[in-house]
């Protein structure tokens, strides 16, 4: 058949429209655009305008840009009448059978250049989508070009109403996406749709059923488009994103259930939980939204990001008295009412919130909110729900509706016991909503792949008489991973390499390692590497101190009245000059002034606070380099400028996703993957997250013994525990180490059990045969005992520093590509069970859909994983046996090719090879030197096209991308 023209795209598409409800209307130029606008405004208002009433409409339409034009297009426009009365004119309803729906063709307008658009959808008159379409083969950006082109060129003409536009769609049939309008606009915010699941709609008419619906488009145009305040744009929700909001809200309408929505880390949570709060604040039967945080530092951030959503929409609390006056709805004594913020709204933490459920002088004023419709919104709420908190939330409000959102749930397989209980997420927030998952965000091109390397190999040392296995999978040695030679090497090596992983400064990047007195040590090589000449990377860092450490560090090169003031008053009193971690941060904030003209200080929480806040935005700006990190800014913080991220810390599951993610947010085309460089063998580690996280169907059930079960094992433990030691007291007579160890062990089996009994209500030591004294006192002697026998085991560690270099070199680069596929299919055939391999094809499966280039190799890929892989032995090589099995695949689809369009096969096989060594594609008189017998020429046309479009898929999927 011959190629379908851009015109009968455009002219199916408008009886595809007109089949769903769209009036279709012919507006040939500018003037029966506005002939048509005043017709409908009349019928949505019910109201008569006379000519001079509607060119003041017109007035005040042409007035503002397009974020302003957005504004007014969801107030009503003021309109005075000619008997001198006044009108208010809505523009666009909530409610869709209240707005008229019409679809024109190609309305011109003349502006610097004459321009006439494909399809224009109107909402009560108003142009508000723009469908631009280009015909099937030729590239989508063609058509986001022309968009462009015609914003520039005439959108502003004739009392601008083309600029009230809100959303674009874009296709060549095959291909379609969606975005919202903006003066600065980027192919990088063009976005598919996609069903619940996250599978992709793309043809047009696939896509204009689902998504070019009155009733949807209403709920987008009057819903799902935000207007950022500080960006001065709008920002239309992703489908994942609408799918989540639309979850929770019929979860609310419906339900007093919970539920929680899993999307990966970097897909834009904080603009789907602000929508879901702000649609939330609208429903009668909520009374208040609480979203809640669990550190300063994100409520600080997640305010700010609402905010900026929605200018004064949220105060971020300052204290727990301040939380308290939100929710009852009083001002505070001296405090004026923020008039532009949304009372039903609050953001705070969890630290206060428990403090206001649980504190005496807040509760008499706080009983009326207990029987009230309180909806909780939980940021990462796998970090701010394992505790005493949830339980107190949960009692006090009788009403309360708790919702969480995490980019990576607890599931059972890294889940970690608290009092020897493990709880999942689902455990907490019931069902699962929504889930988009990392493979989902990749694929969408929503977050960037990820470009990880492993650096270092430790090595014997020639002549070295030490036995110990420092195999670089193995090795995890506190003395040789905290040595100076080895962070000074590491030191060298991001020095010499910085640069070159962030093109040249254009990006930063952060270093996370293992503990504070590694980040010391760090930072005090940079500074004097720094004074040496060695580098001009501004490095800076923030940590949490402790009020009573244990460790002690060493003076150092100190600066900082203070600081020098301290150090004295050591020396004079002849004591060894040594320092807490809060004493050298406050000297690494003395340098941070210094550069950047500040005063801050750890010396009280404020300025404290206000040097997190200065940190995160010099990050943002690029004015910093390198941020040093233990564990701050390594979740919930976003600056779109870091693109690397050193690790020299031991990192898994959760904690790794979380962290990995940190440089992979879109920015700019030169930015096309996030680096992640270890210094440690987090290999496994990271393979074992990826495959988690990936995973749509976790196991999230964890299995508790019963409570019967649980206390006889107690009084089996309790025996066991008598017969070692049969009071407190007599652990003193333990013999040797040996009968210490054996104490140790068996009472923290008790100590276990004694933990998951206390979750169920029924328990009472009573019904053991250990009183809660004697199991006090028990404890005071296994925590001494404990302590005494892991130091003793650490003193008696041969030491191997001497025995070993540190050789950096880059030993394993990994991306989340072909190449990982491959890896992962290696660990497919090795699987041990059956249980294994399901979750491990599953995760391969979503992972082949995560590169577009692969979708073409999904089919045979999956054929291999599951009709062959099983009958390869043991032994033998996977990687050899997919390339055997890759080329018989190709073989027998280049035969079936050659018999269907009754080609050549020799003449065919050519042609793939000269692509092979050339990547040209063959010319129309190569095919049609291919074909057995020549055809007419009206035939040939039509058999060299499908022939090209047939050659094309085969070279995606058997030569492109391997």
């Amino acid at each position: 058949m011959a190629y379908q023209s851009e015109q009968q795209l455009e002219d199916n598409l408008i009886v595809q429209l007109s089949m769903q409800g769209f009036e279709v209307v012919a507006l040939k130029d500018n003037a029966a655009l506005e002939s048509n606008l005043k017709k409908q405004l009349e019928k949505v208002n019910d109201c008569s305008l006379s000519d001079s009433e509607f060119k003041q409409v017109l007035n005040k339409l042409e007035k503002g840009n397009i974020f302003t034009k957005a504004k007014t297009l969801r107030d009503q426009l003021d309109v005075s009448l000619d008997n001198g009365d006044s009108r208010h004119l809505t523009l666009l309803c909530n409610d869709v059978s209240k707005n008229t729906f019409q679809v024109a063709q190609q309305i011109t307008v003349k502006g610097v250049y004459t321009n006439r658009y494909d399809v224009t959808i109107l909402v009560n008159g108003l142009p508000l989508i723009q469908i631009e379409l280009k015909r099937r083969g030729i590239e989508l950006k063609e058509a986001f070009n022309q968009v462009k082109r015609y914003q520039l060129h005439s959108y502003h003409a004739n009392h601008g109403l083309l600029n009230f536009i809100q959303l674009f769609v874009i296709s060549n049939g095959v291909n379609t996406q969606y975005f919202a309008n903006n003066s600065e606009m980027s192919a990088k915010q063009t976005f598919d749709w996609t069903d619940v699941d996250n599978k992709r709609i793309s043809k047009l008419s696939d896509f204009s059923q689902a998504f070019l619906q009155p009733k949807h488009l209403t709920a987008m145009l009057s819903k799902y488009i935000v207007l950022n305040e500080t960006e001065k744009c709008l920002m239309v929700l992703r489908p994942y994103q609408f799918y989540a909001v639309e979850a929770i809200v019929n979860q609310v309408k419906a339900t007093t259930k919970n539920g929680y929505i899993w999307h990966t880390t970097g897909s834009g949570k904080t603009l789907t939980s602000f929508k879901a709060a702000q649609i939330m604040t609208t429903l009668s039967e909520v009374d208040k939204v609480v979203f809640v945080v669990d550190r300063k530092d994100l409520d600080y951030q997640t305010a700010l990001e609402f905010n900026a959503f929605s200018k004064g929409c949220v105060d971020s609390t300052d204290n727990t008295n301040m939380l308290f006056h939100q929710l009852i709805d009083k001002p505070m004594k001296g405090k004026k009412i923020n008039e532009s913020r949304n009372p039903k709204l609050v953001v705070t933490t969890l630290q206060k919130l428990n403090n206001v459920v649980t504190k005496s002088r807040y509760l008499k004023e706080m009983e009326p909110l207990k029987d009230k419709r309180v909806v909780f919104i939980f940021d990462e709420c796998h970090r701010s729900q394992f505790g005493d908190t949830h339980q107190n939330i949960t009692a006090f409000f009788n009403g309360a509706q708790l919702f969480g959102f995490t980019g990576t749930p607890i599931f059972v397989d890294n889940a970690v016991a608290k009092k020897s209980v493990k709880k999942t997420t689902k455990d907490l927030f019931d069902e699962r909503l929504h889930a988009y998952v990392i493979v989902d965000a990749i694929r969408d091109q929503n977050v960037l792949k990820f470009a990880i390397e492993y650096v270092g190999r430790y090595q014997y040392k020639t002549g070295s008489k030490n036995n110990i296995d420092i195999d670089v999978e193995d090795i995890d040695t506190k003395e040789l991973l905290s040595s100076p030679e080895r962070l000074e090497k590491i030191t060298d090596y991001i020095i010499a390499n910085h640069s070159r992983k962030t093109h040249s400064r254009t990006y930063n990047a952060m270093f996370c390692v293992a503990g504070i007195p590694e980040l010391i040590q760090y930072y005090e090589l940079f500074a004097k590497k720094k004074e040496e000449g060695k580098h001009k990377l501004n490095i800076a860092t923030i940590f949490s101190y402790e009020a009573n450490e244990e460790q002690e560090f060493e003076l150092g090169n100190l600066d900082g009245e203070q600081i020098k003031e301290r150090a004295a008053k050591y020396l004079n009193e002849g004591q060894t000059a040594k320092l807490h971690s809060r004493d050298k941060l406050d000297s690494f904030i003395a340098d941070y002034n210094q550069t950047f003209g500040s005063s801050y200080s750890t010396k009280d929480s404020d300025s404290f606070y206000d040097y997190y806040k200065n940190i995160a935005k010099r990050v943002k700006e690029k004015e910093i380099d390198i941020l040093l990190v233990v564990n701050m800014f390594l979740t919930g913080f976003d600056a779109k400028c870091l693109n690397t991220l050193y690790v020299d810390k031991n990192l898994k599951h959760h904690g790794l996703i979380q962290a990995f993610s940190r440089p992979n947010r879109l920015l700019d085309e030169k930015k096309s993957h996030g680096n992640v460089v270890c210094f440690r063998n987090l290999k496994k580690a990271a393979d074992e997250a990826f495959t988690l996280f990936s995973n749509k169907q976790p196991k999230e059930i964890i299995e508790t013994p019963p409570y019967d079960e649980l206390l006889a094992d107690f009084d089996k433990a309790h025996q066991a525990l008598m017969a070692i030691t049969p009071t407190p007291d007599s652990v003193d007579d333990l013999p040797d180490e040996e009968a210490q160890k054996l104490f140790v062990l068996q009472f923290r089996k008790l100590l276990q059990l004694k933990n998951m009994l206390s979750n169920f209500a029924d328990f009472d030591m009573a019904s053991t045969g250990m009183d809660e004294q004697e199991f006090q006192d028990f404890i005071s002697k296994y925590a001494d005992l404990n302590r005494q026998i892991r130091e003793s085991s650490i003193k008696e560690k041969v030491s191997i520093l001497d025995d070993v270099d540190f050789e950096l070199e880059l030993l394993h680069r990994d991306e989340i590509n072909v190449a990982y596929i491959l890896h992962l299919l290696r660990e497919l055939h090795g699987a041990d069970s059956e249980e294994a391999k399901e979750k491990k094809r599953q995760v391969i499966a979503n992972l082949v859909s995560t590169d577009p280039t692969l979708l073409s190799k999904k089919e045979l890929i999956e054929k291999f994983m599951n009709e062959h892989l099983d009958g390869i032995p043991a032994h033998a090589d996977v990687e050899e046996e997919f390339e055997f099995f890759w080329e018989k695949e190709k073989r027998l689809a280049l035969e079936k090719m050659a018999i269907e369009e009754k080609l050549n096969q020799g003449k065919l096989e050519s042609l793939v090879s000269r692509y092979e060594t050339s990547e040209v594609m063959p010319l129309r008189d190569d095919f049609a030197a291919t074909l057995e017998s020549k055809p007419t020429i009206l035939q040939r046309k039509k058999i060299v096209g499908r022939l090209t479009e047939k050659f094309k898929g085969f070279v995606d999927t058997f030569v492109g991308g391997f």
